[in-house]
């Protein structure tokens, strides 16, 4: 069982999302460790990717400022291994396929295992394509975590099955951002995930606010919140880690009653 597990030991899980080099490689660090204070359970660091389709504007233009402002793979690398000197919780990466052939997909999952990686989520690659890459994440004990999505329908079940580390279901049809509203019938996805996995699953996509993380934590075994820290960080900047570890701790209290 991978390291993974211990995010959903104690009651409903929190996981920010949070783009390395954003504004620059020291601001999250910073934000990393505001955030494991205000209480996150597990955090995925973006690996940022020039069209990362699967985001919407705000972690769109996270990515493009990380890049211009000169992030790389290798900084984001040593970043985790400087975080795991004293940081214990889960961490996975989130990024694209191209990020990992480019690197070398073998190069790339062994060094995420060497640096304290939990797992990998490639939302750009179906469940249909994973054997890409789990035969190397399994070799070095790294979890490819899968998406169930709101068509993925008949599937659902498959894909919970063959799920480690942790299921990712997305809220919304579309990319990532925040919404007023999320109307997707989510119980029922939740329902047929827990009929076929002991993995636990956690919702992501759109949620914003107190209220909706606390509705989705009904659902599932944890909450995933990208965007709307990612705003924090547009308009704080190199301020932002304090308002971040706020939000988390907000966030974490309104799923932990």
């Amino acid at each position: 069982m991978s390291n993974i597990h211990k995010a959903f030991e104690n009651g409903k899980a929190f996981i920010p999302f949070i783009t390395c080099g954003d504004p620059d490689i020291e601001t999250t660090e910073a934000v990393v460790r505001a955030a494991v204070a205000g209480g996150a359970d597990l955090i995925e660091l973006g690996i940022p990717f020039s069209d990362p389709t699967a985001e919407g504007p705000v972690i769109q233009g996270a990515n493009l400022r990380a890049l211009q402002g000169g992030i790389n793979t290798d900084k984001i690398f040593e970043l985790v291994r400087k975080l795991r000197q004293d940081i214990t919780i889960p961490l996975v990466f989130m990024t694209y396929a191209n990020v990992v052939f480019s690197y070398g997909a073998d190069s790339f999952i062994s060094k995420c295992h060497d640096i304290g990686i939990d797992g990998l989520i490639l939302p750009d690659i179906p469940y249909e394509e994973k054997e890409e890459f789990l035969p190397v994440c399994q070799k070095y004990g790294v979890d490819l975590i899968s998406f169930v999505a709101p068509t993925s329908e008949n599937r659902i079940e498959v894909i919970a099955k063959e799920s480690e580390g942790f299921l990712y279901i997305v809220s919304s049809l579309g990319v990532t951002g925040t919404r007023s509203s999320i109307t997707t019938d989510l119980a029922s996805v939740t329902d047929i995930v827990r009929k076929n996995t002991k993995t636990p699953c956690a919702i992501g996509f759109g949620i914003s606010t107190p209220e909706q993380a606390r509705h989705m934590s009904e659902l599932a075994d944890g909450v995933i919140v990208g965007s709307a820290i990612i705003k924090l960080l547009e308009k704080y900047g190199k301020d932002a880690p304090g308002h971040v570890g706020k939000f988390v701790s907000e966030m974490k209290s309104a799923i932990s009653n």
